[in-house]
């Protein structure tokens, strides 16, 4: 059914955007993911959402307790179209979500007793998490982290800002992971999913589309 379905869908998308969408998917990968826990600046969670989609993160995680929404659609350029952005109302329940799929919580953070990013292995699931701009991760993370990640500094700098701290962190590691021998990429049926996904959302009317399918 799901096929059909996508047959019928990519009957309204050029070939162009059907062979990208594909290319696209190849270097999706759902071995890390991301999450950010109450960032103040509505455009850092933005400028996350962007990076996660450029270097092929396909979740990431949003954690809103202190201060609501911190999306702007404006500032993701689209990207949040793209990725699977899952929002949290609590710190708790996000952990408890991350952990139920399976992943190692790796709070990142500039202590000295952090692991240097280069030394990170990369083999595990691990879900990446970054804290508030001025304070950091809340102890509640940093309690129930299963490792603690920070990027190498050679200034008087102690950090860098979130969205920064994320590109350096996603665009080192996923280029590790796609050199590796590790099954980072996404099943079959994942792609299939995203496929039919993204293919409604390149589809303009898509509503009336579905309609015509589910009535034919």
């Amino acid at each position: 059914m799901s096929k059909a379905l996508l047959e019928y869908l990519e009957g309204f998308i050029t070939s162009a955007r059907k062979e990208r969408i594909q290319e696209i998917l190849l270097g999706r990968t759902k071995h890390f993911t991301v999450a950010i826990e109450d960032v103040y600046q509505l455009h850092n969670t933005s400028a996350v959402i962007r990076s996660c989609d450029a270097f092929g993160i396909q979740q990431a995680h949003v954690i809103e307790e202190q201060y609501g929404k911190r999306l702007d659609k404006n500032i993701a350029m689209g990207s949040q179209k793209w990725v699977d952005v899952y929002r949290y109302a609590n710190t708790q329940d996000c952990i408890e979500a991350i952990k139920a799929q399976g992943y190692q919580i790796i709070a990142t953070t500039p202590h000295n007793n952090a692991c240097m990013l280069e030394d990170f292995a990369i083999d595990k699931k691990s879900a990446l998490f970054f804290g508030t701009e001025k304070s950091g991760l809340t102890p509640a993370i940093m309690q129930q982290a299963d490792g603690y990640l920070k990027i190498p500094m050679h200034g008087f700098a102690e950090s860098l800002n979130i969205s920064v701290s994320v590109a350096i962190i996603l665009q080192h590691l996923c280029a590790r992971l796609r050199k590796s021998n590790i099954e980072w990429q996404l099943t079959d049926g994942e792609m299939l999913e995203k496929r039919i996904d993204w293919s409604k959302k390149s589809i303009r009317s898509i509503e009336d589309v579905l309609k015509r399918y589910n009535n034919g």
